[in-house]
């Protein structure tokens, strides 16, 4: 007779269920596990950046290929007026779009130890303040169009808010890969996305849709970069959980997106007081003149920021390797922007022709008051490097609230003088106010120190001068020809001029070398 407990197989089942669970967990633990750690990144941290400064490099080169197409192509299918009527939009949604992410994508990337809960629970924060977004930018808009007394604003303001929607879902997911220094998988996405967007602006604009065509190119770059996101990103949050010990998260994402919104909000009350006082073709010029010299310098910035901050990023115990790394990057990113903005400025009028065609001739002046931009701009950017890659969360909220009060300041000086007013004096004090502040700040903690910043600065000024002056002299000869015959004979004068001093002086000619070194290796990694 058989006396063998039958119950003892029966409470078998569970256990052997229990057991599977726990072998389904731990391989989910240790799936995630590899989107988040960076240890095996520092033996091949150089290798991994300069293969990493290739692929961004090669995508940032097709990107500005097709921001490039798309504003040869559009400028000449659309109207200022349509340029200026979904500028005044993006203006309100740009002061929100800095919420989408909350400050929160910056820790995912900076942090050297962070768990996979703490991601998550950072991905439902940013799904959730994007979402609310969405909805007050929606309500919000019978007010944005009466405000500038266009009902036309109402319709673009509530499609444009869905884009905050798609764009929350992939926040931490970008971080995530950023923080693996998955540099191609960001570049599909960031050039699959736009060529999309860029495409299906061209054919709403060939098809008259007029502005429409703008919103269109707008929310299709969003979708696509949430689809391609999705594919690339393997990464998947769990549910919300507490005592994840998120809360120095939240308070740097606090201060950096404190900072940020409040320049932010600052910095769009251009087209915001141009809009009200001068109607929508005055933004439609202006926006376009801040357009050729703003995209270019992101597309330029952008590739150095995705590849460079997770460096410093993990350089943060070396504080010597940390401090030659910044500052070889540093010395040539300034000597490129005073090289180039000098370029820039001799030849504002030819360039804006030959770009956008001759019905845009005045956009020639504002884009001329911008190029001190062109100098300012990657300069603070680098300098706010210092202090995300050290997690200077209060430091950032300091500089960027004083710099906001001067940035309007600025426009409520240049307002009374029009786009062209509004645009210098924004120039003129980010060059001679903004960016000595920030460089105070930054270099008072940390390996790198303020005298490093200005003695770089003002080693490569001269370059300028020389190279704008001979660019200038050379056009007031020519300026009877026409605006590509002006460029072609111009532009390589300055260009040999520049070449020639670099060429005799040391410190820059250290430079260039090692930046055509760097070059040479970023060829040999793509």
């Amino acid at each position: 007779m058989n006396t063998e407990n039958p119950h003892r197989f029966a409470s078998a089942l569970p256990t052997s269920s229990a057991t599977s669970r726990l072998l389904h967990q731990k391989r989910d633990e240790e799936r995630n596990q590899e989107h988040i750690k960076t240890d095996h990144l520092l033996p091949n941290l150089k290798r991994l950046t300069l293969s990493g400064g290739a692929v961004t490099m090669s995508a940032q080169a097709a990107k500005f290929a097709l921001n490039l197409a798309s504003t040869v192509i559009l400028a000449r299918l659309l109207t200022a007026r349509d340029f200026g009527l979904v500028a005044m939009v993006t203006t309100v949604t740009g002061f929100l779009v800095i919420f989408r992410h909350a400050g929160l994508s910056t820790p995912t990337v900076q942090r050297a130890h962070i768990t996979h809960a703490q991601v998550s629970n950072l991905f439902w924060i940013n799904l959730g303040v994007s979402g609310l977004c969405a909805l007050t930018l929606a309500a919000l808009s019978p007010i944005i169009a009466r405000f500038y007394h266009d009902s036309r604003i109402t319709p673009i303001t509530l499609v444009l808010s869905t884009t905050f929607l798609i764009g929350g879902f992939r926040v931490q997911h970008l971080a995530l890969l950023k923080r693996q220094m998955r540099f191609k998988a960001i570049a599909l996405i960031e050039v699959g996305s736009m060529a999309t967007g860029v495409l299906v602006g061209i054919v709403m604009a060939l098809l008259r849709y007029g502005y429409w065509a703008l919103v269109g190119l707008s929310l299709a770059t969003e979708i696509a970069a949430f689809l391609l996101t999705g594919l690339v990103s393997r990464w998947r949050p769990q549910l919300p959980s507490r005592s994840s010990g998120i809360g120095p998260l939240l308070a740097f994402g606090f201060h950096q997106t404190a900072g940020s919104f409040i320049f932010g909000l600052a910095r769009g009350c251009d087209n915001l007081l141009i809009g009200r006082f001068y109607g929508p073709v005055a933004v439609g010029l202006y926006s376009r003149g801040a357009a050729l010299v703003s995209r270019p310098m992101e597309q330029f910035l952008l590739p150095i920021d995705a590849v460079f901050l997770p460096t410093l990023s993990r350089l943060q115990s070396q504080p010597e390797r940390y401090r030659s790394t910044f500052l070889r990057l540093y010395e040539t990113i300034a000597m490129s922007v005073f090289f180039f903005s000098s370029l820039l400025l001799a030849l504002a009028m030819p360039v804006t022709l030959v770009l956008l065609g001759p019905r845009w001739h005045q956009v020639s002046a504002i884009f001329a008051g911008f190029t001190f931009t062109a100098i300012q701009l990657p300069l603070s950017t680098a300098a706010n490097w210092l202090l995300t890659s050290q997690g200077r969360g209060k430091d950032i909220f300091r500089v960027t609230s004083i710099n906001a009060l001067l940035t309007l300041a600025s426009f409520i000086v240049g307002l009374p003088f029009g786009p062209i007013g509004v645009a210098i004096a924004f120039s003129a004090t980010g060059l001679l106010v903004r960016l000595p502040i920030l460089y105070y700040v930054a270099g008072r903690r940390g390996p790198v120190s303020t005298s490093d910043l200005w003695t770089r600065f003002l080693r490569h000024l001269p370059l300028w001068v020389l190279m704008f002056v001979a660019t200038w002299l050379m056009r007031t000869t020519v300026a009877d020809l026409r605006p590509l015959t002006q460029l072609l004979i111009c532009a390589p004068v300055g260009v040999l001029t520049g070449i020639a001093f670099i060429s005799m002086l040391k410190p820059q000619r250290k430079v260039a070398i090692h930046l055509l070194e760097t070059v040479r290796e970023l060829n040999k990694n793509r």
